[in-house]
């Protein structure tokens, strides 16, 4: 009974997951043959959701408490202008939010004139190792 009761108190979570891989991406019923094709779809679904609540947990680790359908949305309206030979305007508007999702990323793009060299670190620097990912903070913070 104790496991019953334990199981249905987290039973909105569950329900959570359901509805972000019903509404944030394309984890509706698909219609596959090969057990080998399930298998990665499903494998790609839960990584995609894994992925998802990462990003939330990290976000709202210093007391925020942004839904994983607010970051989302957000990260999609994160868009940039390009300036010939310049290098990147955010064209978004900072909020509260795109603060947390700086500090949880550990770089920032909302400066008024991103340089395409300083772009060229910051995507290489979310590619590369942990080590990269500190030496860019410490660039931040000496800017």
């Amino acid at each position: 009974a104790p496991l019953i009761l334990k199981a249905n108190s987290r039973r909105w979570m569950i329900e959570n997951c359901f509805r972000i891989m019903k509404t944030d991406f394309e984890a509706r019923p698909v219609y596959l043959q090969r057990d080998d094709r399930i298998k990665a779809h499903f494998l790609t679904c839960f990584l995609a959701l894994l992925l998802y609540k990462f990003l939330e947990k990290k976000v709202n680790r210093g007391g925020n408490h942004f839904s994983t359908e607010e970051i989302i949305g957000t990260l999609f309206e994160m868009n940039f202008l390009s300036l010939q030979g310049e290098g990147y305007i955010p064209t978004y508007t900072r909020t509260d939010l795109t603060n947390a999702l700086h500090g949880s990323a550990g770089f920032r793009t909302d400066t008024q004139i991103v340089p395409k060299k300083r772009m060229r670190e910051i995507i290489s620097a979310t590619k590369n190792s942990r080590s990269s990912k500190e030496k860019l903070k410490e660039k931040e913070k000496n800017m």
